[in-house]
């Protein structure tokens, strides 16, 4: 009797240890935030208004060298939320569906779905709502209201300056911002989804399973619209335009580009060059809508703790690339520089209580298989990247030499030194145009060094290492 009443008490204790060790699995909460460069306090830009994302640095590891794969929304983002590196063939545009291109494929979320998290998407996770099927436990969300278009006008004298776009008559074109209106955060999509995300927050508090909650935030993508109180953050008169506005010199032409993306807005005249008190307005209506994200942001880590969630709950934030404000005479992405491609990245996890930072070289491929191990699950086979957890622990150890991004037909490897690019002929495959810039001695990309005789042997170093990536990158089959 007496060793009958043992086996039950151990059998007892283990299968209470697995449930306790089920409900001790970490949640997520996922930040991806639109067309976000590194304009944040906790990344030196001290013109800016980001005191929660700021705060959020201070538990966790700021990333000061994060760079995307992909300059351009849907394309980045079904590379993330894959594991995924782009090629040639595979995640190129803004319209990229992942189910198309790698049908079948385990995305993140769906992994932790798999593994147990009831996972959601609220707002702009996946660049189509109804892609990614089978990676959430519950319909995505996305945020509707009375204004026009997805762009979110709620002034009547922005409705009336809105046409229908020629190419999808669903999608409407209108100014580049609207008129700051003294309105509350709920008035525009992202103050609606920090709501559903409190609101989900207290739904998972009750909750037995662990949660993978992405959050989306649309700004600060254009328009510029957002609540006049963080408009008046800023000094319309404080705000300087970029020294570096010309072309850097020797680049090739292609680099550069019409900024498209700015130029479908009725404000904007299609060519020619901007008016500097305009450009200066957009800089203004940049910097208050990342103060209007970083706001919804607050309001969401506040719940978590509120909440007591915050203890063992993984945060991580990135904006899904970078971004031009006047730098070259560009705005938006869409392109090789650097500009484009260097992105924000924090990891917050349970373990950590205190700011760190790193220069690691890290992209985008890397943080799937990072969330897997910090959260304790396996990682899928076909990940393309390297977790990056060991940073967490010594973010100054020696780390990646290089990281690669693609933009159509330019290839670029990104060191702790350079960046270099090169790009191909699509039916030849032969090298057309390169350049080369110095991050040490010029950071801000402004004299293309390729052809100077003395780098040769640094040219002839990096070509290599991207055409030996290019070749591994593509050898990839998925079964």
């Amino acid at each position: 009797m007496h060793r009958i009443s043992s086996y039950f008490f151990l059998w007892f204790f283990i299968c209470t240890g697995v449930k306790a060790q089920k409900k001790e699995k970490p949640n997520v909460l996922f930040i991806i935030v639109d067309d976000l460069r590194p304009e944040l306090g906790c990344y030196g830009q001290s013109q800016i208004v980001s005191p929660n994302i700021d705060q959020l640095a201070k538990t966790g590891l700021t990333f000061t060298n994060a760079y995307c794969n992909v300059p351009v929304c849907g394309a980045s983002r079904a590379s993330i939320l894959t594991g995924l590196r782009p090629n040639r063939n595979r995640f190129v545009g803004a319209f990229t569906h992942q189910d198309e291109e790698v049908p079948g494929i385990i995305s993140l979320p769906m992994h932790f779905k798999n593994n147990g998290y009831n996972t959601m998407s609220l707002g702009k996770v996946y660049h189509n709502l109804d892609d990614g099927k089978g990676s959430w436990s519950t319909t995505p969300w996305l945020p509707t209201g009375d204004w026009i278009g997805w762009q979110a006008y709620v002034l009547p004298e922005s409705h009336k300056k809105t046409i229908p776009r020629k190419e999808n008559p669903e999608m409407v074109h209108g100014p580049s911002f609207e008129i700051p209106v003294n309105v509350p955060d709920h008035v525009y999509p992202d103050g609606m989804s920090a709501n559903e995300a409190i609101r989900r927050l207290n739904i998972e508090k009750k909750s037995k399973e662990p949660f993978f909650m992405a959050l989306g935030f649309l700004k600060p993508h254009l328009p510029f619209n957002a609540p006049k109180k963080y408009w008046d953050l800023y000094n319309f008169n404080d705000i300087v335009l970029p020294e570096n506005m010309e072309k850097p010199m020797s680049a090739p032409d292609r680099t550069m580009h019409n900024f498209g993306e700015l130029r479908n807005y009725t404000d904007v005249p299609k060519k020619g060059p901007l008016n500097k008190d305009f450009m200066r307005k957009l800089i203004h209506g940049y910097y208050a809508s990342v103060s209007y994200t970083d706001a919804q942001i607050g309001k969401v880590l506040d719940e978590l703790e509120r909440l007591d969630m915050a203890k063992n709950t993984i945060v991580i934030l990135l904006g899904d690339h970078g971004w031009f404000l006047g730098e070259h005479g560009l705005w938006c992405k869409h392109s090789n520089f650097e500009k484009a491609l260097h992105t924000p990245l924090i990891i917050s996890t349970p373990q950590m209580n205190n700011s760190l930072r790193t220069d690691a070289l890290v992209e985008f491929v890397d943080i799937y298989p990072s969330l897997c191990e910090v959260a304790g699950l396996s990682k899928p086979f076909h990940l393309q990247g390297k977790s990056f957890v060991p940073l967490l622990s010594n973010p100054d150890q020696v780390w990646k030499s290089e990281v690669y991004s693609r933009w159509v037909s330019g290839e670029t490897i990104i060191t702790d030194t350079h960046t270099y690019t090169e790009w191909f002929n699509d039916q030849s495959g032969k090298m057309t145009n390169r350049m080369l810039y110095d991050l040490k001695n010029d950071p801000e990309e402004d004299f293309n060094i390729a052809e100077q005789k003395r780098n040769r042997k640094l040219i002839k170093q990096l070509s290599a290492k991207l055409k030996f990536h290019i070749s591994q990158r593509d050898k990839v089959i998925l079964n």
